[in-house]
């Protein structure tokens, strides 16, 4: 295995860790308004949706 190939295994790597700190701290931030707000803009359930769609 060359470096090349290591540099990107660990580039994927990170940014999987990014997009599952950010999606985390969104969730922390919708979760955190008040109760009329999330049912307004649909959360969780849309966020649920959307998740069992993406896998």
């Amino acid at each position: 295995m060359n470096g090349l190939a290591i540099l990107r295994g660990m580039q994927h790597y990170v940014g999987k860790v990014r997009t599952m700190r950010n999606e985390i701290r969104t969730q922390r931030f919708m979760n955190a308004l008040p109760a009329d707000i999330r049912k307004d803009i649909g959360w969780p359930d849309m966020y649920a949706e959307r998740r069992s769609h993406s896998n």
